[in-house]
């Protein structure tokens, strides 16, 4: 098999390219009517390819309103257990099958998922609140890391390559370091572990949970996979996942499908000795958690972890302000602010921060809150009562410690979510909301004098994620550049400051608490973390 041109599907920019919005729109629509009319029903979890049915079952319903998605398994440790057991015995098959037939499968699966693309989208828009843009662009996503996962294996030619050393003419009675010997062939391979927990989040339940289950498996692992199942649901976008892998023609037990708390079936994930390694996007906390479980434990497990962020934006007075006002406000409220790469924080220059702030909050104005299955709304509700809780807690903090520029009420839409404005505040460096991350439309604003200051200011947090700079000055360029201490860097970025990394031209790597390898998504770098090196030496 040839490796192909990667071409990212960007279904929404083609459709404007084209002059087919419309068209795009009414697939949508007809999609979320679709997807309407199943909701409700109850589903099964997929261990070694057969349904399996738990005691008691979740219920998960949608942020927009409150309708009933499904009812969902509530798998405990019982169920873990017997996955990995399936996993375990669907791995030798599967790291032994040709790397060219485990990649055809996984282009059969991106074929699946981009001819159910609107379908898809609609639920994930129902499932967790996301704008018809954010959704398609999201499973485009997760097509586009199977395409390049894909073409890396066969440029790769699955990370295998030989070298040899010709029979020396010369003779030793003893061998030792140096010694000349005879003629060795070498076969030098990466290999993959065994069984991957992964645990996804709630935000980007397909294209973040394609793209770690991809990883895994394309490199030769079996997974066990656990989908958002508690306070943050994301679980019917997790079964379409499954459903389109096994269409694809997924061997039964390579990819288990796993629903329940993380206290049951994430513990026993990252507790079970069976499992070799764990991929994992959410908290610091519970990544920092998980880790120190492990290795206090004794054991040893291969970690593939995004940790969150608190992302920084300088704004310099050599800005183009038009420009920096777009990516910012595009970074920090685009999906209610619920992106890890989010932007959070914002350092002006004192000279233009008035003209900044007042551009901003213009801009912020247009940005309609509401049902996000309607065409133009921009930002939708919050997933959840306890980030509902988090926002208005800030916006309080900010209320008594600095200044609340725009924002911080609640919107009543007539539906039963949490609709609530962008809130723009003006506080301190040294405040907390500076400091801890939300994953709320809350944007923190501060400025400075000296640009060094600022740079200071950007990297004192324990975060290091993604970072944005608006500045003319090739000298600021340099030194944000040089010196900023995050993964994912862009400067003079109108479409977001932050945010909306692509597949195949940026990688995504968190630096400092919010990553671990150095290593990231949609990188050259990223498909060896699921698999260890092996040299083997034949003599002649």
């Amino acid at each position: 098999m040839a490796k192909k041109i990667f071409c990212n599907e960007s279904t929404y920019a083609k459709a404007l390219e084209s002059g087919k919005e419309a068209e795009f729109d009414s697939l949508f629509d007809q999609a979320v009517s679709q997807a309407r009319a199943s909701f409700g029903a109850t589903y099964s979890m997929f261990i070694g390819g057969k349904e399996v049915h738990a005691q008691e079952q979740l219920v998960e319903r949608s942020p927009i309103d409150g309708v009933v998605i499904g009812k969902f398994q509530k798998g405990l440790r019982e169920h873990a257990k017997a996955a990995i057991s399936a996993a375990r015995e669907a791995f030798i098959p599967w790291r032994d099958m040709d790397y060219r037939e485990r990649v055809a499968i996984f282009m059969k699966a991106a074929d699946l998922f981009s001819k159910n693309k609107f379908y898809l989208s609609a639920i994930l828009s129902n499932e967790n609140g996301k704008s018809r843009y954010e959704s398609v662009g999201e499973v485009d996503e997760a097509i586009d890391f199977i395409h390049y996962y894909a073409n890396e294996m066969l440029a790769n030619k699955g990370f295998t390559r030989k070298t040899s050393m010709q029979e020396s003419t010369a003779k030793v009675s003893a061998g030792f370091q140096g010694a000349p010997g005879s003629a060795e062939n070498v076969t030098i391979s990466m290999k993959p572990y065994g069984v991957f927990g992964i645990i996804a989040p709630f935000n980007f339940p397909v294209s973040i949970s394609v793209g770690m289950s991809v990883g895994a498996m394309i490199t030769g692992n079996t997974v066990v996979f656990k989908p958002s199942s508690t306070d943050n649901m994301s679980m019917l976008t997790g079964l379409e996942i499954y459903k389109t892998f096994a269409e694809a023609g997924m061997p039964a037990g390579v990819f288990n499908y796993v629903t329940g708390p993380g206290s049951e079936v994430g513990d026993e994930l990252n507790s079970n000795a069976s499992v070799s390694g764990i991929a994992f996007t959410g908290s610091k906390a519970i990544g920092i958690g998980m880790m120190a479980k492990t290795y206090n434990a004794g054991q040893q497990r291969v970690y593939v972890v995004e940790m969150g962020g608190k992302n920084p934006a300088i704004v310099s007075k050599y800005a183009d302000i038009d420009a920096a006002v777009s990516g910012c406000a595009s970074a920090a409220f685009g999906y209610a602010g619920q992106k890890c790469s989010a932007l959070s924080r914002v350092y002006v220059h004192e000279s233009i921060k008035e003209l900044f702030i007042s551009k901003l909050i213009e801009k912020v104005r247009t940005f309609s809150v509401g049902n996000p299955l309607q065409k133009g709304v921009y930002i939708g509700p919050l997933i959840s009562d306890s980030a509902f809780k988090r926002y208005s807690d800030a916006v309080e903090k900010a209320r008594s410690a600095g200044r609340i520029l725009y924002g911080g009420n609640k919107v009543n839409t007539g539906m039963n979510g949490y609709y609530v404005e962008p809130a723009i505040i003006e506080l301190r460096h040294d405040h907390e909301l500076f400091h801890k991350e939300l994953f709320a439309p809350v944007l923190a604003i501060d400025s400075f004098k000296d640009f060094d200051a600022a740079l200071r200011m950007a990297n004192d947090v324990e975060y290091g994620l993604t970072a944005g700079l608006y500045s003319k000055n090739r000298r600021e360029i340099k030194e944000f550049t040089d010196n900023i201490e995050a993964g994912v860097v862009y400067v003079n970025r109108a479409i977001s400051a932050s945010t909306g990394a692509i597949v195949g031209l940026h990688t995504f790597v968190g630096w400092k608490g919010s990553g671990l390898t150095g290593k990231g998504t949609g990188s050259k770098f990223y498909l060896q973390q699921f698999m260890r090196e092996q040299s083997i030496s034949l003599t002649k």
